[in-house]
């Protein structure tokens, strides 16, 4: 494969998002491997599914997806969730608690505040606001 064609069995979404971590070629696929550049995609804030997995690993197999064995498939997504746990991903809900909780100066889950187990705060960011603005005022005032 010419380093200037297309991944095989990438559609043009997941290409882009291959784009965005910096995977062009199958040879950047090879060098990055293919549960990195699964983790690299998922870390910018995508949402691959396992398909893009398997299609990583058949461009880099020279085979369609659909033809990985099962034992394949299976090792791939064993080692995807070995890389996540070694490494969790936070989402933008979990960066936005911490940022909360760390502009509130209360802890974020390390087991040291003073709040009760499973009392729930609002909606969980720590600032005791839920976002939600009251309106004041009676039916007369929204017509």
């Amino acid at each position: 494969m010419a380093s200037n064609e297309k991944i095989r069995n990438v559609g043009p979404k997941s290409a882009a998002w291959l784009r965005q971590v910096g995977v062009r070629t199958i040879e950047d696929l090879r060098a990055t491997g293919v549960i990195d550049t699964f983790m690299k995609v998922k870390r910018a804030g995508f949402r691959p599914s396992l398909n893009l997995l398997y299609a990583m690993q058949g461009a880099l197999d020279d085979c369609h997806w659909a033809d990985l064995s099962e034992d394949v498939k299976a090792s791939l997504v064993l080692a995807a969730e070995s890389a996540e746990t070694a490494n969790p991903i936070k989402n933008r809900w979990d960066k936005a608690a911490a940022r909360s909780a760390a502009r509130d100066g209360t802890s974020s889950g390390d087991g040291g505040g003073t709040e009760e187990p499973g009392r729930d705060e609002g909606d969980g960011f720590g600032d005791g606001d839920s976002g939600v603005r009251e309106l004041t005022g009676d039916s007369r005032d929204f017509d």
